[in-house]
């Protein structure tokens, strides 16, 4: 599983190459997380294993819309630590445990307890700047997840608004809900009822968002 292909990686580091959106990696630690590994009690994600092995970390799009893989190499345990925080001050919140991997303003994390028969794990935005946390479903795997934010990113350069001014109108991930209603499992498990736990603190934008990624919105 370590040496998995990234498909949905290799399209975002390509589009932020092609689009000139800035990009910056460090390498991966000498003695990564292995496949089967666990991180705060919980399975670690396989896809994740495999972007660590290749990257100790990683900032994509960093002259339009930063987004930052948590860092983990020999010199920085950060992704450690900050599960180690957050298993403390939010999984009881939140309903689950999760793991987080990254984020921009807000935290991306995969959730163990949703993993698919081979262990893949969906991934979720929390918003923690809420009263009450704020999840929204955004992948079914991490690098389905990495290919949904590069689709993004070429609708946000493409974007007239953005292309007068430079100005970021369109936001991940709310105004994606095309990009992600093409992520079949990802809809198959909103549909279920899989993140309703997480979902919890739903508001009414959320509930509109959500139905049009599902396909079934008013």
């Amino acid at each position: 599983m370590e040496s998995m292909a990234l498909p949905g990686l290799e399209r975002l580091i390509e589009v932020c190459q092609r689009l000139n959106l800035g990009m910056e990696t460090s390498p991966s630690a000498r003695e990564p997380l292995k496949a089967g590994s666990s991180l705060v009690g919980l399975p670690f994600d396989p896809i994740l294993t495999s972007v660590y092995t290749r990257l100790g970390h990683a900032a994509f799009a960093t002259e339009v819309m930063r987004w930052g893989l948590t860092r983990s190499d020999d010199q920085v345990h950060r992704l450690e630590e900050t599960n180690k925080r957050w298993r403390e001050e939010w999984w009881k919140e939140l309903g689950a445990p999760v793991i987080v991997f990254g984020g921009d303003i807000y935290t991306y994390a995969t959730v163990p307890e949703l993993a698919d028969v081979w262990g893949r794990q969906p991934v979720v935005r929390v918003d923690t700047y809420e009263p009450d946390a704020h999840v929204m479903p955004v992948a079914s795997t991490v690098d389905r997840f990495f290919d949904s934010y590069s689709h993004y990113l070429e609708t946000l350069i493409e974007d007239p608004r953005y292309q007068e001014s430079r100005e970021t109108k369109l936001f991940f991930p709310w105004h994606a809900t095309e990009i992600l209603a093409r992520d079949e499992r990802l809809v198959e498990l909103m549909r279920a009822g899989r993140f309703d736990s997480l979902m919890k603190n739903m508001d009414d934008e959320t509930r509109r968002w959500a139905a049009k990624v599902m396909g079934n919105q008013v």
